[in-house]
């Protein structure tokens, strides 16, 4: 072959055998769905146990939705759903708060937010554990904070009266809290009080201290994480009797 022809054929392969490796990269990274890896696929309906079983929603955020698990099956709603029978339903959403990444602004209620979502369901029991995504958005929006707070917990209680509303301590994800952890934490439980929900504390805290809980982006829990807060979770419930 001519020397010339020759280098020109490597030139070629060495070519394409590079942006072979990067698409494999990308695709090692990103997942076929495009999260990253480890990420969760988000599911509203995950676990579908027996139609007459009773319905449980969880209005929630990444912690909720399961993001840094390596399957659905890991997070902890899907987890302490398939323990006890309920049916689930989680239309949680990454960065997903009070007032942040809202799709409307309570009360004014547009068809994508999760509230009505979440009342279309008619679930039996409702979750509701946010605040964690707020604290990105104060002190600025205090207000609005509390205003959003008081109308989703008014809102759910006066639209599904018999369902039994669980709202959880706002979770956290590092050791270091700034001083709006503790006071969303303070709104979040005011307003259970105020409708008469249950209310679990100590939530912001069950993975602290663990780095090895985390999934890689150490923004999320990992597999173990998730376990942790699921038994965490169990032992909160038991307690209420459910």
């Amino acid at each position: 072959m001519n020397p010339r022809l020759r280098n020109l054929v490597i030139g070629v392969v060495a070519f394409v055998a590079a942006v072979t490796f990067f698409l494999l990269m990308v695709s090692a990274i990103s997942g076929r769905s495009g999260q990253a890896a480890g990420e969760a696929a988000p599911a509203a309906q995950p676990s579908a146990v027996d139609p007459d079983a009773p319905v449980v929603a969880f209005y929630g955020d990444s912690y909720t939705l399961g993001t840094g698990a390596s399957d659905p099956s890991h997070r902890w709603s899907t987890a302490i759903s398939l323990e006890r029978g309920w049916n689930e339903f989680n239309p949680s959403v990454n960065g997903l708060g009070f007032v942040n990444n809202r799709s409307s602004t309570p009360p004014d209620y547009g068809p994508d937010d999760e509230v009505p979502k979440i009342i279309e369901a008619q679930p039996d029991i409702v979750f509701v554990t946010m605040g964690l995504n707020d604290n990105f958005s104060m002190p600025g929006r205090a207000d609005d904070i509390q205003d959003a707070i008081t109308t989703d917990l008014e809102t759910l209680r006066d639209e599904l009266p018999d369902a039994r509303l669980i709202v959880v301590e706002p979770f956290w994800y590092t050791d270091a809290r700034p001083d709006s952890v503790e006071q969303i934490i303070g709104w979040v439980r005011e307003g259970a009080e105020a409708v008469g929900a249950d209310h679990i504390a100590g939530a912001s805290r069950w993975i602290e201290g663990h780095p090895e809980w985390m999934a890689a982006d150490r923004q999320h829990p990992n597999d173990d994480g998730y376990a942790e807060m699921t038994r965490r979770m169990e032992a909160a419930l038991d307690e209420l009797g459910l």
